[in-house]
């Protein structure tokens, strides 16, 4: 996806050279989808100050503002949670805020530069997609549980 990542922003690469050694350091940092939830968070910064510039896309950026960090910091959330059935909560909050980003960024298509709209909806797209794979592979893994034998005449 290389090219998609650098339309009207420091490309996905080079950013992540950027990023702090400490967090570069956390296990969370192996998540792909984590990566690039915080890359889209961050780049998202200029989006939304440029929908600040107009009145009526000013409560728009609020929310994108707001749903493009819950992406990420529900991702940590969820990783850093001891059971299954609590990891797949936060990574659904993760899958709602990345399809309501999505949203929010269509409707700013009006105020913000075609190809920035382009490449904004493919990464929220990707992460949606990521994590469409990553939830039900932990639910697979919460839900395996030993039959119980059940005998009708038992009743």
């Amino acid at each position: 996806m290389g090219d998609r990542r650098q339309v009207g922003t420091v490309p996905f690469e080079e950013w992540q050279r950027s990023v702090p050694r400490a967090i570069v350091a956390d296990p969370l940092w192996r998540m792909e989808v984590y990566r690039l939830s915080l890359y889209a968070a961050d780049i998202g910064w200029s989006d939304v100050t440029a929908l600040t510039r107009d009145r009526r896309t000013l409560a728009l950026s609020t929310q994108l503002y707001r749903s493009l960090g819950s992406i990420s910091a529900n991702i940590a959330e969820g990783y850093s949670r001891g059971s299954d059935r609590d990891r797949v909560r936060f990574y659904e909050y993760s899958l709602g805020s990345a399809r309501e980003s999505r949203d929010w960024y269509y409707k700013a298509r009006h105020v913000l530069d075609h190809d920035v709209i382009h490449h904004r909806v493919d990464l929220m797209s990707q992460i949606i997609r990521s994590l469409l794979v990553i939830i039900p592979a932990q639910r697979g893994r919460a839900v395996h549980e030993d039959r119980a034998p059940y005998d009708a005449d038992d009743l």
